[in-house]
């Protein structure tokens, strides 16, 4: 008996892959008979295929965006706080300046409690 071993190189790798994949046009025309079932059932699996997957890469997304923006919130310096002087006269008649702080967003608009 003999045995024959091929090296399957990148290039083999991907005419394997392109044999094993649907056909699939994106003007809405199939190059297959979409009226047998073969192809229908092939059509209608490749898209249920697409749907889940895609909807499972969208919500891996979103949770790593999310916990990124969790993780980032607590070192953020938001809101911030603006300080402006007003001069006072005391009742004894001197002169001091006064510091009020007001608390603003992101956009340097003023935040109200």
């Amino acid at each position: 008996m003999k045995i024959t071993c091929t090296l399957v190189t990148a290039g083999g790798l991907l005419g394997l892959t392109a044999l094993m994949s649907g056909c699939s046009t994106t003007d809405g025309r199939s190059s297959t008979n979409p009226q047998h079932p073969g192809p229908a059932i092939g059509q209608s699996v490749g898209q249920a295929v697409g749907v889940v997957g895609g909807n499972i890469v969208g919500a891996v997304y979103g949770a790593g965006e999310g916990m990124v923006d969790g993780v980032k919130k607590p070192f953020t310096n938001e809101p911030h706080v603006i300080r402006t002087w007003h001069t006072e006269t005391t009742s004894d008649g001197r002169t001091i300046q006064v510091p009020v702080d007001i608390l603003v967003d992101e956009y340097g608009r003023p935040v109200s409690k």
